[in-house]
């Protein structure tokens, strides 16, 4: 059964031509997906779409294969974490209040922290190796651990699906793996089911089971990433040569750039 899919979605913004066109894609409980392509293509969008910021023109988003815009928002903050491409907090909250945020879908209007809620957090800085950095303000992290903060925040929600928009723009290569790490550790260990943008392909092969290549609003590839990542697909979509060959590490394809001079 799919946690999450779309039928024949649609989405623009005001004034322009369909960004999205007709998509049609299924998250099944434990997938751990990638969505790729070039700038232009969609993959905001779709994350925006896919987590009811952006109503569709046309078609539609299920959740548990209903209407997405049938539930109430709290309902699906229960059963959807989503982590934006840029998260600015500008206040100076420790990181212990802002996982606490995480707990907001599940309280009542009045309704104050439990226990329970409490422990929660902590379990979900326990996971992203946050807890040490809870009493310290946000706005005093590095790249990386305000990163790790934010995906803690979105546990603490006790999600079943996780959306990330590009979760390590603008981080290191130590971080990029830090993050990538984590996330693995959490689709496999706490079957978190997961749909992460990335610009980078190699990321996208070494971690993701299953891709979607995005190319001008729609989904011209999907697959595991030896089906979806080819010298033919690299350049129809991105407009380069490139040599596909076995990672060393797993056997994933791992992409090449050819140089032309």
């Amino acid at each position: 059964m799919s946690l999450l899919s779309t039928q024949h979605l649609c989405c623009r913004y005001n004034g322009t031509p369909d960004i999205l066109k007709g998509i049609d894609l299924a998250l099944t409980p434990g997938d751990f997906v990638g969505v790729i392509g070039p700038n232009g293509s969609g993959k905001s969008t779709l994350i925006k779409a896919l987590s009811g910021v952006m109503p569709p023109s046309s078609g539609t988003v299920l959740l548990l294969q209903k209407p997405l815009n049938a539930y109430p928002r709290k309902n699906v903050a229960r059963r959807l974490a989503v982590i934006p491409q840029e998260t600015e907090i500008t206040f100076d909250f420790t990181v212990s209040e802002i996982v606490l945020m995480g707990r907001t879908p599940h309280l009542g209007r009045f309704q104050s922290l439990r226990r329970h809620d409490m422990e929660i957090v902590e379990a979900a800085m326990a996971h992203t190796d946050t807890l040490y950095l809870k009493d310290r303000l946000i706005t005093t992290l590095s790249g990386g651990e305000r990163q790790r903060v934010i995906i803690a925040r979105a546990l603490a929600q006790e999600p079943e699906i996780l959306l990330l928009d590009e979760p390590t723009a603008h981080l290191d290569l130590k971080h990029q793996v830090e993050i990538f790490d984590l996330l693995h550790s959490l689709n496999r260990e706490k079957g978190l089911t997961i749909l992460c943008i990335t610009h980078d392909i190699n990321v996208a092969t070494t971690y993701c089971r299953k891709l979607f290549l995005l190319h001008e609003g729609r989904i011209v590839a999907s697959g595991p990433p030896e089906e979806v990542i080819t010298p033919d697909s690299i350049r129809d979509v991105y407009g380069v040569e490139a040599i596909i060959i076995p990672s060393p590490a797993g056997g994933r394809p791992h992409v090449i750039i050819h140089r032309s001079t």
